[in-house]
């Protein structure tokens, strides 16, 4: 991999910074709340011990970003890239949380094309890994033009695998 899956991006609004083991309480103030994972595989991830978890396997996965409102410093939530495939030259986009003040704002469709539009220069397929009952994920990525092309058992960092529908984007199909 001749590139790096944790840079700051930024637009006018927002930054993706790279997530940092300071960063837990900050991210752990918008998680504790259990309407987050409400349609997320696993509904316990406001328990302090479930997201420190969570939250491992985040720092750990060296492609994971906090994302912070600009105006305010607010800390929204986190996503990251993970799963770099060079034979299929492909990367999976995912573990994406909002706190619920951040929802229907149309964020996550700008932080999203940050995110593909650095990526593409450098992979020709994104994936996404989201629940099977994560209605609202579902709506928002093929609202991005995503795909679903496939469904899969995914064993989350350290927790029990759930059935997840997997997405694409194919950079030809990114505008």
């Amino acid at each position: 991999m001749n590139f790096s899956i944790q840079t700051i991006l930024e637009n006018e609004k927002y930054q993706l910074i790279p997530l940092q083991q300071g960063d837990f309480e900050s991210l752990y103030e918008v998680a504790s709340d259990p309407k987050v994972w409400e349609q997320h595989p696993n509904k316990d991830r406001y328990q302090r011990e479930v997201f420190e978890n969570f939250f491992k396997g985040a720092i750990e996965s060296k492609g994971a970003f906090k994302i912070v409102e600009k105006s305010t410093g607010d800390v929204l939530g986190s996503t990251r890239f993970y799963d770099f495939d060079e034979a299929k030259n492909s990367i999976f986009i995912g573990y994406t949380f909002y706190g619920t003040k951040s929802w229907g704002k149309g964020i996550n469709p700008q932080i999203k094309k940050l995110m593909l539009d650095y990526i593409f220069q450098f992979v020709e397929t994104v994936h996404f890994h989201i629940g099977k009952e994560n209605y609202r994920s579902q709506t928002a990525l093929e609202r991005l033009g995503g795909k679903k092309i496939a469904e899969e058992e995914v064993a989350y960092f350290g927790e029990l695998s759930r059935t997840n529908f997997v997405y694409e984007i194919k950079k030809e199909d990114h505008f």
